[in-house]
């Protein structure tokens, strides 16, 4: 039987084992985790992402398909092109929001820290709507 990448033996990840790095594409402070398989490589992924307090990630979209999952905090995401305090949605700790791939959105960790579980296919891709809020181009 053929099996998806890093799931060809049994496992576990711990919190205490999840290893939290600074991502490109994110503000300095956010942190991305990768918990199975290679995001940068076709096939599925499970990745972590953990946003301090206040911190926004500016208008953008992801080719993939992607199911978050609240795993601490409150996740606040907006829908649309230009970000709207007035179009964020909370989600709360166990909620599940399924973001199909192309749409533009924005988050907020207004109320303070967020980690949110991510479940898609790869190649992970972000892309920011405006180049000058991609921290890639500064």
């Amino acid at each position: 039987m053929a099996h998806q990448p890093g799931q060809d033996v049994f496992r576990s990840v711990l919190p205490e084992d999840v290893d939290w790095r600074p991502f490109a594409s994110f503000p300095p402070s956010a942190r991305l985790a990768i918990v199975v398989g290679e995001p940068t490589e076709p096939g599925p992924y499970v990745i972590r992402v953990k946003v301090p307090h206040d911190v926004r990630l500016m208008p953008h979209r992801h080719p993939e398909d992607r199911v978050y999952t609240v795993i601490s905090g409150v996740f606040y995401i907006g829908r649309g092109e230009q970000f709207d305090a007035g179009r964020l949605e909370a989600y709360p700790p166990g909620a599940v929001v399924v973001l199909p791939g192309g749409t533009p959105h924005f988050h907020w960790a207004r109320s303070g820290e967020y980690v949110t579980q991510v479940t898609a296919i790869g190649p992970l891709g972000l892309e920011y709507l405006d180049p000058r809020d991609d921290p890639r181009n500064g």
